[in-house]
């Protein structure tokens, strides 16, 4: 099942009002992999990612997850897909009013019929992952914002997804913290398997991880591969992105 697609984007349309976001979208993502949607701000790569989460249908297209059209399936099927997937969002998303260990269990205990002993362990085992076994009853308030995006990973995990969708992890994180949520990743992405699509502008990150990039630019993909490669690639606009050239 290596290698084998586990997301496709088919001619994906995407428009607010008259306005095109995004113009005939098409990609895979392997299974396995760290793929990693880059680009300047404004060209797109949030709205792609929310179509990708079903938070948003397109205009035209498809996208398939595990072969299934998570565009053109029914309601109840559409829970199902999406039970596949966890996500991340740029804020981290924590419940404020609850500790590390009450976040991770919320999905655990709205979408599942588990004891609560299974629940506390499960969770438990999920904050460990990332670090955070000592942790359990900090309230977010009082951990560090990369703690703050680790537990909130935890979370996405809870229910044991194939895919991981991260929106911007990195941001608001100085280099070190940034780098040590890269680690984490890319772990977990060989650990246990897991499929991360990241949304990311941080170079630093999209070199160290990121095992195929799609560079998007006015709605419409210009490159994509490995990001060492497109350092070199002929196009001017993606040679000035990867070196760092094009404000991001």
């Amino acid at each position: 099942m290596e290698n084998t697609p586990i997301i496709k984007t088919v001619n994906l349309v995407a428009k607010y009002g008259k306005r095109t976001i995004l113009d005939k979208i098409s990609f895979e993502v392997k299974r396995g992999e760290i793929f990693m949607v880059v680009g300047g701000s404004g060209c797109g790569k949030t709205t792609l990612l929310n179509h990708m989460i079903g938070l948003l249908n397109p205009y035209a297209g498809d996208i398939t997850i595990d072969d299934q059209s998570i565009v053109h399936a029914t309601e109840l099927n559409r829970l199902v897909i999406l039970r596949k997937i966890g996500v991340l969002y740029q804020s981290g998303a924590l419940f404020g009013s609850m500790n590390l260990l009450n976040n991770v269990k919320f999905p655990l205990e709205e979408l599942t019929d588990l004891p609560p002993v299974a629940i506390r362990e499960i969770a438990s085992n999920k904050l460990k992952m990332v670090g955070l076994s000592d942790f359990k009853q900090y309230m977010p308030a009082e951990v560090s914002g990369g703690m703050q995006k680790r537990a909130a990973i935890a979370r996405a995990m809870a229910l044991d997804p194939k895919i991981l969708f991260l929106d911007e992890p990195s941001s608001g994180l100085d280099p070190i913290i940034s780098a040590e949520l890269d680690s984490l990743i890319k772990n977990l992405a060989e650990t246990l398997g897991i499929t991360f699509v990241i949304v990311s502008h941080n170079l630093a990150s999209i070199f160290k991880i990121a095992t195929r990039v799609i560079l998007l630019d006015q709605g419409t993909i210009i490159a994509s591969g490995n990001p060492h490669h497109l350092s070199e690639d002929n196009n001017p606009l993606v040679r000035k992105f990867f070196n760092r050239e094009l404000a991001a």
